[in-house]
C-alpha cells in the first residue's frame, strides 16, 4: 500500500519537459535541392560520419583482402 502510493506520487509529480516541433524545420532542410546527397544535407558531421565510415569500409576490405591472400599462399616448410 505504502510502496503504491509513493511510486504513484513519483510519477505524477515528475516534471515534464516541453519538446519543440522541429520537423518542418528539418523537412524544409532535406527537401531543399541544393545538389547534396540526402545522407550529407545534416552538415558538417554528417560528412565527418559519412568519411570515417567509408575510411573504415576500405581499410576494412584491404585487410580481409589482405588476409585471404596470406592464408592462400601455401606455408613454406622448414
Amino acid at each position: 500500500q505504502a510502496l503504491r502510493q509513493i511510486s504513484q506520487r513519483t510519477i505524477s509529480t515528475a516534471s515534464r519537459r516541453q519538446y519543440v516541433n522541429r520537423v518542418p524545420e528539418h523537412q524544409k532542410l532535406f527537401q531543399e535541392d541544393n545538389g547534396l546527397p540526402v545522407h550529407l544535407k545534416g552538415g558538417a558531421k554528417d560528412g565527418l560520419l559519412y568519411r570515417t565510415t567509408m575510411g573504415l569500409t576500405v581499410f576494412g576490405t584491404g585487410y580481409a583482402l589482405y588476409f585471404l591472400l596470406l592464408s592462400s599462399m601455401p606455408k613454406k616448410p622448414n
